[in-house]
């Protein structure tokens, strides 16, 4: 790879400061910065270049054949282009994992690592764009100008509430597909886990309601979907308290977040809310006291997502819940988006969706959760990110539920 070459990496520790490990003199090797040196990723051709001949083929003369026959039929871009095959995923660094509003070039390591996932995960090739813009309006204006390179746009880690508005115009600005991952790939994830999470249990979405913790961007996207797909009642808490529509305190995504959810007109703090909840659904980091967690129904779920710290740890969960997720790799049933953002963008990809519909977002929930209903456990309401299964399911789901909506072009 030329990254490699260019800039090849070294486990040694006896380079001065800068080398690999990105360390001083004399500290321990960093597989971390040994890893990331170069960056983890690079630019391949898919076709050779060997000879004149080739070239010709390749670059001119040949290219202006090519290039003269998209100007007078425009939709062949995506049959003799990358177009139809790549995702920018875009970024101005403001919410960056837990590390919070860090910039955009200490973003890219992170968004290097999206674009592995999407070729790793989906066959879906992606370029990370870090933008040096905060204002909603520059954001959106850059990205539709640089949209006629792309099949689709993956925001990523741009803080709430922006990051609604943005999606928004952006979708309204261009025909391809703006999918804003924080919010929709948690969603889809979530959903899953608690479908198969309910049938273990011989209950249905309608039998539940739900606490989320968190009301920005996953925390609103999680309690859209689950009143899409059927949830009995669902209340969203931000820090201070239930969202509720006699707050006056609430932005505009609160007060339409209020308007279709909370149906128990409940209010004041979470743990009021946690009292007989059948599911607890954690995106906001804190901690949830152990009393308000004993206060659930029996039988609960409890869905503590929050990296590397979930709001409730796997050890108190499961004094209560029959079902216990986090985001973490390393205890059973994570709630990971690497889940579903590569097989969705491959499905709109592949039939050219102009954009990804509230219904091609259930179908994906449906498609991952039907993975492992037939091998569902306590431990195992959700597939593993490396079960072979999970992408070719969640594309075809996608696709289907584009071509249903008329929202595909092929």
């Amino acid at each position: 790879m030329a990254a490699e070459i260019a800039n090849p990496r070294s486990d040694s520790t006896n380079g001065s400061a800068g080398d690999a490990e990105g360390v001083a003199d004399g500290e321990p090797f960093d597989p971390a910065f040994a890893l990331h040196r170069g960056g983890k990723m690079a630019v391949e051709a898919t076709v050779p270049v060997r000879n004149k001949e080739d070239l010709s083929l390749a670059y001119t003369p040949g290219v202006a054949k090519v290039c003269s026959a998209i100007a007078e039929k425009p939709e062949l871009v995506h049959e003799y282009t990358w177009k139809s095959q790549v995702v920018a995923v875009v970024t101005d660094g403001s919410a960056v994992l837990g590390l919070g509003d860090i910039g955009p070039e200490a973003s890219l390591p992170v968004m290097e690592g999206k674009a592995i996932l999407f070729k790793q995960f989906g066959g879906v090739d992606a370029v990370p764009i870090a933008l040096d813009c905060r204002e909603v309006d520059e954001i959106v204006e850059t990205v539709a100008r640089l949209a006629p390179s792309f099949g689709g746009v993956n925001l990523e880690d741009i803080s709430a509430p922006r990051c609604f508005e943005i999606e928004r115009k952006l979708q309204e600005r261009v025909d391809i597909p703006i999918f804003h991952d924080d919010q929709h790939g948690t969603a889809v994830v979530t959903l899953a886990a608690l479908r198969n999470a309910a049938k273990l249990t011989d209950r249905s979405l309608g039998q539940l309601r739900a606490v989320i913790s968190g009301a920005g961007a996953a925390g609103v996207a999680i309690a859209r979907i689950l009143v899409e797909a059927g949830i009995g009642d669902v209340a969203v808490c931000d820090r201070k308290g239930i969202v509720s529509a006699d707050r006056e305190d609430l932005t505009a995504v609160k007060r339409e977040l209020a308007g279709f959810t909370n149906k128990a007109g409940l209010a004041g703090p979470m743990e009021a809310a946690l009292d007989g909840a059948d599911v607890f659904i954690g995106v906001s980091g804190g901690t949830v006291p152990e009393q308000a967690v004993a206060k659930m129904a029996p039988g609960c779920f409890i869905f503590a997502m929050a990296n590397p710290t979930p709001e409730i740890h796997p050890d108190v969960a499961h004094k209560y819940a029959a079902v216990v997720a986090t985001g973490r790799s390393d205890f059973p049933n994570q709630i990971n988006n690497v889940l579903a953002f590569p097989g969705i963008f491959a499905g709109a990809l592949q039939v050219r969706a102009s954009r990804i519909t509230e219904g091609m977002k259930l179908a994906a929930a449906e498609a991952l959760a039907a993975v492992v209903a037939d091998e569902l456990s306590a431990d195992k309401v959700i597939p593993s990110p490396f079960d072979e299964r999970v992408a070719p399911a969640v594309t075809a789901a996608v696709a289907a539920a584009a071509r249903a909506e008329g929202v595909a072009r092929r």
